[in-house]
């Protein structure tokens, strides 16, 4: 195979007409070119409102004469698929079957591997199936009626299910394609296997997430719903029992721990049971909402409409001088909403979510300042928790104490001043006026207030009476780590395998997809399938 770089066509070029293009490009009989695939595509906007896309091909070609002309004249390069890590089965017996707690990303594809290999796991999810969590959500949202254990974090999925559904990776690993080729199999589009900034909306992803249980299932894995790892009996070593719900006893031979960033309760259990943690750094902020059109005309220099596109995004970082802290978008939604994403009562966080449309008139995204160790009030491994809580506390009494979410205007941020109304938001419940300076700590604070108006000079208006600030995001990512060794197990408990975003090794889906494969190839290698 061969592959060619820089191919640029105008963003309303059809995509089937590529291979005459190649053809006309290279001067090469139509013929001879065969089993062309497009390997990646990026948006060139350098010269705005003039747009390019920008391919890398690969293909065939039948005449070794053609091909090795093209090859000594630096028009085409040499082109192997990458190759899957070879994985063997391993002797050590299993007398149960593989438990894995969590069905996010991490979990799901750990799962779906070893099913793959005949070693029918176990998944246990303390939320509810799709069907159920879906209704959950949408209440929560419609009336303010939150259920602690079903929820945008917990459930089927995890809490990626409802958000852009991002797939960027930067990782080289070759299991980033298994990844797509997995997802696209299961109904997602096949444009995420070569755009540059793949997603696919949250609307796709639950019917991607299903269609995998039910792959999953087929092949002898077994799903229980309502299924909280609450404790675990510890013996020589090793993970004994699996306590559910605070009740139920279940025998294991090994437990992969996939159970998310905002599974408080889990961290607590693990550190009074003695496993290894660790406090680490996140980030901590707003969400941020625009008009769509004038990021489309910022990114583009025109509408979207207009040039055939998609909604534009940003990504925007700023280094404050006067702290030291970082400041940066996070998780942008394109043409989404706002969405209410608490997980305990008394307690109110946003994240943001859109559908494969993005056709939504709103942009939102996570605007946050990173924090560590040195922030947190006390020592232990558990204290980015407490900071986590305490703002979310705050957020929650600001808003009203109804899950209605405190906002205010970014002009009015950097000001001081209050707002009597408001821009139009997404956010449901809904929003109320407020001071979000009361929420973070000053020191931050002015550092995100600092970042606003350095954003404000790249796209015009970012800091504007029309962008609307909305409190509080939390949840970028684990204030957990839970410790591991080379190969992946706890250096405590030999047969407990901590595994994705709540483990504190992986940020975003494909990341905690890869790092629940790699969980599945240890297992794999070191065990026998289960029979």
């Amino acid at each position: 195979m061969y592959r060619l770089d820089n191919l640029k066509t105008k963003t309303d070029y059809p995509v089937h007409d590529l291979p005459d293009l190649v053809i006309r490009k290279l001067n090469i009989p139509g013929e001879s070119l065969e089993n062309l695939k497009i390997l990646r595509r990026s948006l060139d906007a350098r010269k705005k409102p003039e747009l390019y896309f920008v391919y890398s091909l690969t293909f065939t070609l039948n005449n070794p004469v053609i091909a090795a002309r093209l090859v000594r004249q630096k028009k085409i390069v040499p082109w192997s698929e990458p190759e899957d890590p070879p994985v063997q089965e391993g002797t050590l017996p299993l007398t149960w079957r593989p438990v894995v707690a969590g069905s996010g990303p991490a979990g799901l594809f750990c799962a779906w591997m070893l099913a793959e290999y005949g070693y029918r796991p176990l998944v246990l999810e303390r939320g509810q199936d799709m069907i159920r969590r879906v209704r959950a959500v949408r209440r929560f949202w419609q009336e303010g009626t939150l259920d602690p254990g079903t929820n945008v974090q917990f459930g089927e999925g995890g809490a990626g299910t409802f958000s852009d559904g991002k797939l960027t990776s930067r990782s080289r690993d070759t299991r980033v394609r298994r990844v797509l080729e997995t997802l696209v199999s299961a109904g997602a589009p096949d444009r995420i296997l070569y755009e540059n900034k793949p997603h696919v909306g949250t609307g796709t992803i639950r019917r991607v997430v299903v269609t995998l249980r039910k792959r999953i299932e087929t092949l002898g894995g077994t799903f229980r719903f309502g299924a909280r790892v609450s404790g675990l009996t510890l013996e020589n070593g090793r993970v004994r029992e699996v306590e559910i719900n605070g009740s139920e006893r279940i025998p294991v031979s090994l437990l992969v721990l996939a159970t998310g960033h905002s599974a408080r309760d889990t961290y607590r259990m693990l550190e009074e049971t003695g496993i290894s943690l660790t406090a680490k750094e996140f980030a901590v902020g707003f969400r941020i909402e625009h008009p769509q059109e004038m990021i489309d005309r910022n990114q583009y220099g025109a509408p979207a409409p207009v040039l055939g596109l998609g909604s534009a995004e940003y990504a925007l970082k700023y280094q404050d001088r006067e702290t030291g802290r970082g400041v940066y978008s996070f998780c942008m939604c394109p043409g989404g909403q706002v969405v209410a994403a608490a997980s305990e009562s008394g307690r109110l966080c946003t994240n943001g979510m859109s559908y494969a449309s993005r056709s939504g008139l709103l942009a939102n995204s996570a605007l946050v300042v990173t924090t560590g160790p040195g922030d947190y009030p006390g020592e232990d491994p558990l204290a980015g928790i407490r900071f986590q809580e305490m703002l979310e506390e705050r957020a929650y009494r600001l808003g009203g104490g109804d899950y209605h979410a405190p906002a205010q205007r970014a002009s009015s941020y950097l000001t001081g001043q209050s707002d009597e109304t408001l821009p139009e938001g997404t956010y449901r419940p809904g929003v109320r006026p407020a001071d979000l300076r009361e929420i973070l700590p000053e020191e931050m604070a002015g550092a995100l207030a600092r970042a606003l108006q350095h954003f404000d000079g790249q796209i015009p208006g970012f800091a504007g009476p029309e962008a609307l600030l909305t409190a509080v995001e939390s949840r970028t990512s684990s204030p957990v780590r839970i410790l591991r060794g080379p190969e992946m197990a706890s250096p405590d408990v030999e047969n407990l395998y901590p595994v994705g975003e709540g483990a504190g090794y992986a940020g975003g889906i494909v990341s905690a997809a890869i790092d629940g494969m790699k969980a599945a190839e240890i297992i794999i290698g070191k065990y026998r399938r289960f029979d």
